[in-house]
């Protein structure tokens, strides 16, 4: 299980070649050690939309015209990753090892006048407890189990990917929608085995609160499941995973449920990622988003590929491909596919440069919309 959102990110950098921290700023604090991590993240990007605007209410994510018929547009965000501020704290206690993990996410970017207007996001407030004899059990809100391991495997976490979007947005999509769902911040009650020779499994109940539409899902009947497995090999590791919900709106309720498979291996400098998933009754991007349409479930495929090739200098090169698509709406059915093209130089330890080539196309009965971007920038790790 991961203790904070830096041993995640740490995971990824690996993944890509690029250099990060194992830990952060380590300060002994009596009976406690606290650590102090993150990262600051910042990109420039240019977009470019075709002709097409999306239609009303459509979950294609290619992008289009705005009202004024502008279709290029210049912006300075953070990428995947918001910026970070992480506190974790552990000791041992009673034969227990205890840690707490608090974090925020301010913005490097914002679109107002003043450039003051955006609040930070709180991504995490958790605590754990456990052993490495018997495991470990989380009590709080962190990343999702379901489609967790998709996320921390895509190359663009160092970078922007998808979902570019407008001046001053908080963070871009990566991935998310074009690939996978995200899997979202959630409270969450779940417990981990201990590492069995590489096979570790986690299941937790979670906070209810699947579903983006108007009205919002207040009450539900019972707690969302989800559970994930992954088995770690000399060269990689794969994982699966699984999310059950009972969703309710004012009018109709519905069963929401999903499950994926992956896999990442290294060859040397080469790393291979293959990733595919299946809902229903979820909808796309966001879990929840369009799940339903008159109360019957929507089902929804997707995954992605990934080839990463590290050059003697210590740039890693990727190309990525990701597709998500959902079945009957009342535009048809929707597609969203991605294409990256990126380069993650390690400038430092902490300090990589990133550039980025993303390309969207979301479709639907409507007709189709295409997108492109360039984005040039870094992420520091402390």
């Amino acid at each position: 299980m991961n203790k904070k959102i830096l041993a995640a990110v740490s995971s990824a950098a690996l993944v890509l070649g690029a250099t990060s921290a194992n830990a952060g700023i380590i300060i002994p604090a009596g009976e406690w050690t606290l650590d102090v991590n993150g990262n600051v993240n910042v990109y420039v990007t240019a977009q470019d939309y075709d002709d097409t605007a999306p239609a009303e209410g459509s979950l294609r994510l290619g992008g289009g015209k705005d009202a004024r018929g502008e279709d290029k547009n210049y912006s300075i965000n953070t990428g995947l990753l918001p910026a970070w501020l992480g506190f974790t704290g552990t000791t041992r206690q009673n034969d227990l090892d205890v840690s707490f993990t608090i974090s925020m996410q301010p913005n490097v970017s914002d679109s107002s006048t003043a450039g003051d207007s955006k609040t930070p996001l709180f991504r995490q407030a958790f605590l754990t407890f456990g052993d490495a004899s018997w495991g470990t059990v989380k009590m709080g809100k962190d990343l999702g189990i379901f489609a967790g391991q998709a996320i921390l495997a895509d190359m663009t976490l160092l970078g922007v990917g998808g979902g570019y979007g407008a001046s001053g947005e908080v963070t871009t999509l990566g991935g998310i929608g074009t690939g996978y769902i995200y899997p979202a911040w959630k409270g969450q009650v779940a417990y981990t085995t201990p590492n069995m020779n590489g096979l570790q499994v986690t299941v937790g109940v979670t906070n209810p609160n699947q579903g983006i539409d108007t009205p919002k899902y207040i009450y539900q009947d019972r707690l969302g499941f989800e559970a994930g497995v992954t088995y770690a090999l000399e060269n990689g590791k794969i994982w699966a995973s699984g999310a059950s919900y009972e969703v309710q709106d004012s009018t109709y309720s519905w069963d929401a449920t999903a499950g994926d498979i992956g896999a990442t291996l290294n060859f040397g400098n080469l790393g291979i990622t293959a990733y595919a998933y299946l809902t229903d009754g979820v909808g796309t991007t966001f879990f929840g988003n369009g799940g339903a349409l008159n109360g019957s479930e929507r089902e929804g495929q997707g995954g992605y590929g990934q080839v990463t090739y590290v050059i003697p200098s210590g740039t890693k090169l990727g190309v990525a491909y990701g597709l998500s698509e959902l079945d009957a709406t009342a535009n048809g059915d929707v597609e969203n596919e991605r294409w990256t093209v990126g380069a993650y130089h390690p400038m430092t330890k902490h300090l990589n440069l990133v550039a980025e080539v993303n390309m969207m196309e979301g479709s639907d009965d409507t007709g189709t919309a295409e997108s492109k971007a360039f984005s040039l920038g870094a992420i520091l790790f402390f």
